[in-house]
């Protein structure tokens, strides 16, 4: 056999033994491939969303511990008790019908995203305002911070009840990010209100009623 002939049998036997790249995503902590499906840990200090594999996002599922990761819970909770006083959301300063609210550990505070054509934008919560929400529904008083967040939506002129649900964090910014491609004009549109409702269809499916403090 040739020289040439010897050198490409070396080339295809070092391109067959070559790793092959990885497609797909991978742990964010330490860089195991994790399907499509899979949980969430948050950087309280960066605020970022971490795409993380079942072993790294059973590391900081102790809320107690003082972490600065902390894992997404999965738990849905509807409030189908939930009160909204007349001209209560327009005290919130919230322009739109929908918005998630969490509480920022490192800050100390209650924050609202509320969704638009530029993502989400957020805003301080009133504290007076906030804290009256708060007095006539105490249930939601079980919201952990950082990691899960009220979802609220309140009906178009005033028609209809509005809802309130406990979600993990990371279900409202996919919310956020389903509206961004589709949403048009100052409302959203008719696109982002049939995502709205898709969404809220399958909160609804997941939630349990939450439990009532005695």
């Amino acid at each position: 056999m040739s020289p040439s002939g010897n050198g490409l049998r070396i080339l295809q036997r070092i391109a067959s033994e070559r790793p092959k790249p990885v497609v797909g995503e991978r742990c964010d902590m330490c860089a195991v491939p994790i399907a499509d499906a899979h949980q969430h840990v948050v950087n309280v200090q960066d605020r970022q969303l971490m795409c993380v594999c079942r072993g790294c996002y059973l590391l900081f599922t102790d809320e107690k511990a003082e972490l600065r990761f902390r894992a997404v819970p999965e738990r849905y909770l509807s409030f189908p008790n939930f009160e909204l006083a007349p001209g209560r959301w327009d005290e919130l300063q919230i322009p739109v019908g929908l918005a998630f609210v969490f509480r920022n550990s490192l800050l100390a505070k209650t924050v609202a995203f509320y969704p638009g054509p530029a993502g989400a934008t957020e805003s301080e919560l009133p504290l007076d305002a906030w804290d009256g929400v708060l007095a006539v529904n105490p249930a939601l008083g079980q919201l952990s911070a950082d990691t899960e967040a009220l979802l609220l939506r309140v009906p178009e002129h005033g028609e209809g009840d509005p809802e309130c649900y406990l979600v993990p964090i990371d279900a409202c910014y996919q919310l956020v990010g389903e509206l961004r491609q589709v949403w048009r004009g100052f409302d959203g549109g008719q696109d982002a209100r049939r995502v709205i409702d898709t969404f809220f269809d399958d909160v609804r499916a997941r939630s349990r009623v939450a439990k009532e403090p005695t």
